[in-house]
């Protein structure tokens, strides 16, 4: 039977009592909302922490869509649920829903957290592909109630490695609104639920010529990281969408992921998927951006 190592339990009521704990305990203590990530590692001693820290009585302050004419922001301690059924997040980013689709099952998605999955730092994990593509910024709060901003790219330090420190907690996730603009995902698994074999986001903007002003690409399960690709920005830019140009960023999109042979399939298997669902994501977002 697979049982954590013995640890002592606390449980915050508000952000900054939650924050005093962990700058008291320091690296020997985790926080826990859902715990479908953590739990499973630590039942499996691939992590032992002296303290968890539940935070479960935060979603009130941390729980939240707000969609603003030219922002949207998520509390860290959103639902999975939540996120699925806000169709004021539909309306703007659908990426979201169609992210929210695919991960894991009910279960999951009834107890699991944005903030949860950011911080886990998987490099298959969904909601990572989808801020990325979407140029979120992430709110880290320490003690004395001092916030700072950082991007996804500086957000992840590495696998299962993020810039939250010690004494931090992501407190929300900001995305910007732009008119014009259309995106998409795409998962393919081994079955449902499951981790991706390869994902791909994509967010589309257009000008009023219908050419792209802007977009952007993520990929998960491909390399180390989750990765964002500015050469398919570059590409794309300035450009009228079509066959031809989708056909070009898969091929960047195949050429600049580390993919690994594994369980879920060989590495060039992964380019082939990395290549066809950037296509396939860029497709329907710029149906959407048109729409």
């Amino acid at each position: 039977m697979q049982v954590p190592a013995p640890f002592e339990y606390e449980r915050a009521t508000t952000v900054d009592q939650a924050i005093g704990l962990l700058e008291r305990l320091g690296s020997s203590a985790r926080l826990v909302a859902g715990g479908h990530s953590l739990l499973p590692m630590m039942k499996l001693r691939l992590a032992n922490f002296d303290y968890l820290i539940d935070i479960n009585d935060l979603h009130a302050e941390l729980g939240y869509v707000r969609v603003a004419q030219d922002e949207v922001r998520i509390g860290a301690l959103t639902r999975h649920r939540e996120l699925l059924e806000s169709d004021e997040l539909a309306a703007v980013l659908p990426i979201f829903r169609e992210a929210e689709r695919v991960i894991a099952d009910p279960v999951v998605r009834n107890r699991g957290t944005l903030g949860g999955s950011l911080c886990q730092a998987d490099p298959s994990e969904d909601l990572s592909a989808v801020c990325t593509t979407l140029d979120a910024s992430c709110v880290i709060r320490g003690p004395g109630g001092a916030e700072r901003v950082v991007t996804m790219e500086e957000f992840y330090v590495g696998p299962y490695e993020t810039a939250v420190g010690d004494g931090e907690i992501l407190t929300e996730i900001r995305i910007p609104l732009r008119a014009g603009g259309g995106s998409a995902y795409e998962k393919v698994e081994r079955r449902a639920g499951d981790w991706a074999v390869v994902s791909a986001g994509a967010a589309v903007w257009l000008d009023g010529d219908g050419l792209i002003a802007d977009a952007r690409v993520g990929l998960a399960a491909v390399g180390p990281n989750t990765t964002g690709i500015p050469a398919i920005s570059a590409a794309l830019r300035g450009h009228e969408p079509g066959e031809e140009l989708y056909e070009r960023a898969g091929e960047i999109a195949a050429q600049s992921c580390r993919p690994a042979t594994d369980q879920r399939g060989s590495a060039d298997y992964k380019r082939h998927l990395a290549k066809e669902l950037t296509g396939r994501t860029l497709r329907r977002a710029v149906e959407r951006a048109r729409s």
